[in-house]
């Protein structure tokens, strides 16, 4: 069987019933309608609601706007890497171990506590992550990022005006 060879089963499918077409024979003069009435002479528009304030009108506009060009970091803790046990920690280690996604920008955290002395390098870090690692005698290295000035918009044209 073929895409051309399919087609609705016999009496599943019936003509639209044309009306409206003088005085002869089932559907003319009002043309199955009634008599009178809003319904009876012409279509109510989509979203109309008899005169009161329609829903679209009644809820308030969007107010602000999304930023096309926000950095978004994955967060990763520091007792999450004292779990991992490493003394060199990357990006590339991260995302082997399953903490973040390949390619994700990482920014570490100062919830947990280190006890043992770690390098690690990211993308960001936060003051209290920072202070940490340095207190247990580590270094901290700051990634640079992928981009230059601002990473590549996100969304399509219609989107943020």
């Amino acid at each position: 069987m073929k895409l051309h060879d399919l087609q609705p089963s016999e009496g599943s499918t019936h003509r639209k019933k044309i009306v409206g077409r003088g005085i002869g024979g089932k559907g003319g003069k009002t043309a199955g309608r009634g008599t009178k009435g809003q319904k009876a002479r012409r279509q109510i528009p989509a979203g109309f609601e008899g005169g009161q304030l329609p829903l679209l009108q009644r809820i308030p506009k969007l107010k602000g706007f999304t930023n096309p060009f926000r950095v978004e970091y994955t967060p990763v803790n520091l007792d999450a890497l004292s779990v991992l046990g490493l003394s060199d920690v990357t990006p590339e280690v991260l995302a082997a171990n399953g903490l973040i996604r390949n390619k994700d920008l990482v920014k570490i955290l100062g919830r947990g506590t280190l006890s043992t002395k770690m390098n690690v390098s990211a993308h960001a870090f936060s003051a209290s992550a920072k202070a940490a690692i340095e207190a247990s005698g580590g270094t901290t290295t700051q990634v640079p990022l992928p981009f230059a000035v601002r990473p590549p918009a996100s969304g399509n044209q219609h989107q943020n005006r």
